[in-house]
């Protein structure tokens, strides 16, 4: 705990423009926390050189181990305001969540001072029931496992082993190449981009691994099972076992299975084939019909709309595009005059091809140009609903408009039927506005890119909560948890996803993704030996600790947290394992006898913050009083922009940071509900099938549990409603202020104030 605190209150940026800073200082040095509060001071400037100094010397000549910072967020200046591994900081934003953001209410006017004292009062009390962490340390093992012997890892194999690590290279077949060595060419992987196709150089790429000394190849071996925790991972491969510190998986991907391309006659006209097949015959050197003849035409569709969920297509040739309009029934023959057609069954058929990434365009004008190369005389036809190119593939695009043996036309494909030896493709909503019908000796369809962790999920993990990775059908099977805010960063800690297993991707992509993934690895080896966490919660050096004397043995910690970082001990008591652990809290929120904290972040700390709110009596002696947990990552944010862009909201909340809403254990809104608050507000991610959760399951797991603290609330007699969570993303900065005043007025309007309010 920390013991000697500094509170230092900043007069810059408007704040001393609205609040006088000397007496907010006198304020906390007098105040209920004055026996902890051995210094408190106001300063023009924290952030200078000057302000920093200053408190420099009050930690030295005071022996300070705790500061609080009133100032601004605690997302800007987080390199500045830190004072060594001894002493503790928090940080009060009177900028963002006081000042900037004010809104007057004539009823109650001046609440800014009794803001700015709740905040105050709010991190004093959080500092002073704070701890400094007191990370174990394992010994690491420095060695990076990468399953997969294709392009992807490879290229990944290299990069660990360029700065210094030992790299055990896994790959299932007898060689080396993965589906890059059944590739004729590649799209450019560099300048010029404007030209046709380069080659892959796969071959020269397998000789360095080969060449490398710090490189051993295992190949005709599958990962037999992965025991242990980042760091010190027990590996079992081909019935040995090996010590590893993290893995980078790039098992790349299987072809979609092909009865889902029957919309676009693949299976039924001989001469449709996949994009996968004709690569096949590109490399072994020529491009033949199924009669064995050089085509003169070649179409390729990049249009997957015949694929969507809810369209079947008939023997008639026309596309039925929803129940209401299909004439008959799977498997039924049709009356007289109609047709005979299929639906595809929802779950499969919906996440075949359901998009086109730029993958699926710049394969059709790779392969348009292998056409041109192999099949001089013959014209390429490009049919496409969205051609993808972005940034510098817009030149390879251009090159092949600009080339007059490749035809591309905007369209929707209506139909693909047989005519003779030849193969007639129905367009729609072309760029000329009219339907056309365009014949070819040959048509390619897109391949569907499936990840092998959706062909075959397990990874054969040592681990309570199973040998695969969870919850794969949230991300299409892809094994990567978070595309946008943490690439390669899979559900287990320590295993890394790179490549066609984490997303579609070309070699160019492909080969940084290997780069990204090994450094990631890299790190997770390096932060475990120094005690502290990975993403998102990078060096964060706290871990859950149990009280376990009181621990029940329910197992909610164990099956909520998302990273799997708890498996059981023989008598079914949780068992750690530190280097998994992400710091989300989750378990922490999960469980019901509250014997889960972190020293610097837990269930009595965050309390006694909810405590330190004064509220009014009566909402006629100073209004309402909510508070609002709101997640760091996308709430906190979205809060700060907001008041960074002059948007006000009401002065009756109290925002208070939490590293997730999973971590939200229900005894805080007891607290409360105890104390008098009249609603508490949850803002957290999106959740669902378009979940924006950095910790995955956090603001899921929160909705659930609101269920039951509602019933708890309505056998108090207290509305299940004052209690309320709202999905937010960072992105919404324009409209949190109005989703908070929208919540006051509720609460004040329709419920009155809280009944245990005065107590």
């Amino acid at each position: 705990m920390a013991e000697k605190l500094g509170v230092y209150i900043c007069g810059g940026c408007d704040i001393g423009a609205n609040l006088d800073v000397d007496a907010l200082a006198k304020f906390c040095a007098d105040g209920k926390h004055s026996s902890a509060v051995a210094v408190a001071k106001s300063n023009p400037v924290l952030c200078s050189p000057e302000g920093k100094a200053m408190i420099e010397a009050d930690i030295k000549e005071n022996g300070l181990d705790g500061v609080v910072c009133c100032a601004c967020s605690p997302r800007a200046k987080w390199d500045v305001f830190k004072f060594g591994d001894k002493v503790q900081v928090e940080r009060v934003s009177l900028r963002e969540h006081c000042v900037w953001s004010y809104q007057e209410d004539p009823k109650f006017p001046g609440q800014m001072e009794i803001i700015a004292k709740d905040y105050c009062n709010m991190g004093m009390t959080k500092l002073i029931n704070s701890r400094i962490p007191a990370p174990e340390l394992p010994t690491a093992f420095k060695t990076v496992l990468v399953i997969g012997g294709g392009f992807t890892g490879m290229k990944a194999a290299l990069n660990a082993a360029a700065l210094g690590y030992s790299v055990i290279l896994v790959e299932k077949q007898d060689t080396l190449g993965g589906k890059a060595a059944t590739m004729y060419k590649s799209f450019p992987l560099g300048a010029p981009y404007s030209e046709r196709e380069q080659e892959i150089g796969i071959e020269q790429v397998i000789k360095d691994v080969q060449a490398n000394d710090k490189i051993k190849v295992i190949t005709g071996a599958t990962l037999e099972s992965l025991a242990g925790a980042p760091a010190q991972y027990k590996a079992t491969i081909a019935g040995q076992e090996y010590e590893v510190g993290a893995c980078v998986m790039a098992t790349g991907w299987v072809p979609g299975k092909g009865e889902f391309l029957k919309p676009l006659g693949y299976g039924s006209i001989k001469n449709v084939v996949t994009a996968a097949e004709f690569e096949a015959m590109a490399k072994k050197g020529g491009i033949k019909t199924a009669d064995g003849k050089t085509p003169t035409s070649v179409a390729f569709i990049v249009d997957t709309s015949l694929l969507m969920k809810g369209v079947s297509f008939g023997a008639c040739g026309e596309a039925c595009e929803g129940p209401e309009e299909m004439p008959c029934k799977e498997g039924e023959a049709a009356e007289e005059g109609e047709c005979e057609s299929y639906v595809y069954p929802d779950k499969e058929s919906a996440k075949h091809l359901a998009y086109s990434s730029e993958l699926t365009s710049l394969v059709a004008l790779k392969q348009a140009n292998y056409v041109r190369e192999l099949a001089p005389d013959a014209l390429a036809y490009i049919i496409y609903d969205h051609m993808m190119v972005p940034g510098i593939n817009e030149k390879y695009y251009k090159a092949a408009q600009d080339d007059p043996g490749i035809m591309l036309t905007k369209g929707t494909v209506a139909s693909v039927s047989e005519a003779g030896s030849a193969v007639v493709i129905n367009a729609k909503n072309t760029l000329l506005g009219e339907n056309v019908a365009i014949s070819a000796d040959l048509v390619v369809v897109p391949t569907a890119i499936v990840p092998t962790t959706a062909a075959d999920p397990t990874m054969n993990f040592v681990y309570r909560q199973g040998p695969a990775f969870p919850d794969l059908e949230l991300f299409d099977g892809f094994a990567d948890s978070n595309y946008i805010c943490f690439p390669y960063e899979t559900r287990r800690t320590g295993v890394y996803a790179a490549g066609c297993v984490r997303q579609p991707m070309g070699l160019g992509l492909a080969a940084e993704d290997a780069a990204g993934a090994a450094l990631k690895a890299i790190q997770c080896i390096e932060s475990a030996n120094r005690g502290v966490s990975v993403h998102p919660r990078s060096g964060d050096l706290s871990f859950p600790e149990f009280n376990f004397t009181r621990c029940t043995q329910c197992k909610r910690c164990t099956e909520e947290c998302p990273f799997g970082a708890l498996d059981d001990d023989a008598k079914g008591t949780p068992l750690p394992n530190p280097t998994r652990c992400r710091r989300c809290g989750t378990c922490m929120g999960a469980c019901p006898e509250r014997v889960i904290s972190f020293a610097n972040y837990g269930i009595s700390q965050m309390g006694q913050a909810i405590k330190e709110v004064k509220v009014p009596d009566t909402l006629d002696k100073g209004g309402p009083r909510i508070i609002v947990l709101c997640c760091e990552n996308d709430a906190y944010p979205a809060l700060d922009m907001a008041a960074m862009r002059g948007k006000s909201w009401s002065p009756y909340v109290r925002f208070l940071p939490v590293r997730c809403l999973g971590s939200v254990n229900a005894i805080w809104v007891a607290d409360a509900m105890s104390k008098g608050i009249d609603g508490v507000m949850m803002l957290g991610c999106k959740f669902g099938d378009d979940y924006q959760c950095h910790f995955v399951k956090g603001s899921e797991l929160c909705n659930r549990r609101k269920e039951n603290i509602a019933e708890s609330l309505g056998r108090l007699g207290v509305e299940p409603e004052r209690v309320e969570q709202f999905e937010v993303s960072i992105d919404m900065y324009d409209k949190v202020p109005g989703l908070i005043d929208e919540f006051v007025r509720n609460i004040t309007t329709n419920f009155g104030p809280n009944p245990f309010k005065g107590y």
